[in-house]
C-alpha cells in the first residue's frame, strides 16, 4: 500500500533492521490473533455503524488500535501516522495489513498531513484517525478531525472496539491487546456532522467537544456491553 506525503528519513542500521524485522512480526501476531477473534456490532440510537465500502471520517481512541487494525482491514482505510521512527514502526505493520499512511502530526507537518487526508477524501475513500495520539491525554480529542471535516464537508463516524479479554498495558493511553478467541464488541456512536467550512475558533472547538462526547459515548456503551457478557 502507498505512503502518501512522506520522505523517507535516514534511520541507523540498527532502525533499519527493526524496520525490516517488527513490522513483519507484529502483523503476522496480528493475524494469529485476529482470525480468532469475535465481533458484534452494537449502535446507539440514530448511529449507523459503517460497512465497507465505506468513505467519509472516522475516529477511535488509540488504546484499542490492534483490535480496529484487524477489523477494518476491508474498510482500506488511511491513517495519518507520525513522521518519527516509531510511526514508520506503526506505518509499515499497517501496510502490511492492506492501509494507506499518511505521514504528519498535530506538533509537525499536521497541515501537509491534513491536506493529503484531504486528497484521499475527494477520491471516494475512508481516513480514520486515532483521536487521542499518539502522546494522548487518554479520551481527548486533539483538533485535526474537525478540522478536516471543516476542510471536506464530510461528517465524523466514531467508534470503539472494546475486547472482553485483553492484556492491558500500563502506558498513558492502556494499551490493550485482545486475548486470543476473546469476544470484541464494536461500539458505534452518532456521526458528527462538520462544521462549517469558514467556522472560528470557538465553534471548532465546541464541534471537537461534540466529537469527544460521541466517542465518550462509543466507549461507554462498549463497556457496558461487555459488563454484560461478564454477568452471564
Amino acid at each position: 500500500m502507498a505512503t502518501i506525503g512522506s520522505v523517507t528519513p535516514r534511520f541507523s542500521p540498527g532502525q533499519r533492521l527493526a524496520l525490516w524485522i517488527v513490522p513483519r512480526l507484529t502483523a503476522a501476531i496480528l493475524a494469529l490473533i485476529g482470525a480468532t477473534l469475535r465481533f458484534e456490532v452494537i449502535a446507539e440510537a440514530g448511529a449507523v455503524p459503517a460497512t465497507p465500502p465505506a468513505k467519509g471520517i472516522f475516529c477511535f481512541w488509540h488504546r484499542c488500535t490492534l483490535a480496529a487494525a484487524w477489523y477494518f482491514r476491508p474498510f482500506r482505510c488511511s491513517i495519518l501516522i507520525s513522521q518519527s521512527f516509531d510511526g514508520e514502526l506503526i506505518a509499515r505493520t499497517l501496510e502490511l495489513l492492506g492501509y494507506n499512511s499518511v505521514r504528519g502530526s498535530s506538533s509537525r507537518g499536521g497541515a501537509a498531513g491534513l491536506m493529503a487526508l484531504r486528497d484521499v477524501l475527494a477520491t471516494g475513500m475512508p481516513v480514520v484517525f486515532t483521536a487521542d495520539g499518539p502522546r494522548g491525554p487518554i479520551y481527548q480529542t486533539k483538533p485535526g478531525p474537525v478540522k478536516l471535516a471543516a476542510m471536506t464537508g464530510d461528517e465524523i463516524g466514531t467508534f470503539y472496539l472494546l475486547p472482553e479479554r485483553a492484556w492491558v498495558f500500563r502506558s498513558w493511553d492502556r494499551f490493550m491487546v485482545p486475548l486470543p478467541f476473546s469476544r470484541v464488541v464494536v461500539s458505534w456512536a452518532r456521526a458528527v456532522a462538520a462544521p462549517a467550512v469558514d467556522a472560528d475558533a470557538v465553534t471548532l472547538e465546541a464541534k471537537r467537544r461534540e466529537l469527544n462526547d460521541a466517542m465518550e459515548r462509543a466507549r461507554l456503551q462498549a463497556e457496558a456491553h461487555v459488563e454484560k457478557w461478564r454477568r452471564k
